[in-house]
C-alpha cells in the first residue's frame, strides 16, 4: 500500500480543522460548507477512509507513527512479539504422577 507524504498529509489536515472551525462558526453559509465539505473529501482520499472523522483520526494516527507501524496498525494484524501468551488447558497439562 502506499501511503502519502507526511508534509502533504499534515497539510490537508491542518486545512480540514481550519475550514471544520470555520463552518462551526457559520453553519449556514454555503461557500463555507462546500469549503469544508471538500477539505474533507481530500482528506478522505488521501487517508483512504470514507468518513472525514474517520480520515482526520487515521491522519493524526498516521502523523504519530511509523509508516510501518501505521500499516500493520490498519491491517488489523498483531505485531510479532506483541501476542498475547495462551494459558494452557487443563487437558494439555503433564498428566506425570503426582509424588
Amino acid at each position: 500500500m502506499l501511503l502519502p507524504a507526511k508534509a502533504e498529509v499534515a497539510r490537508q489536515l491542518r486545512r480540514y480543522r481550519a475550514w471544520e472551525r470555520v463552518m462551526l462558526a457559520s453553519p449556514h453559509d454555503r461557500t463555507v460548507r462546500s469549503t469544508f465539505e471538500d477539505s474533507g473529501y481530500t482528506l478522505c482520499v488521501l487517508m483512504g477512509k470514507r468518513c472525514a472523522r474517520e480520515a482526520a483520526d487515521a491522519a493524526e494516527r498516521y502523523l504519530r507513527s511509523t509508516p510501518a507501524g501505521y500499516l500493520s496498525e490498519q491491517d488489523g494484524r498483531p505485531r510479532p512479539g506483541r501476542m498475547a501468551r495462551r494459558a494452557q488447558s487443563p487437558e494439555r497439562r503433564s498428566t506425570a504422577p503426582s509424588p
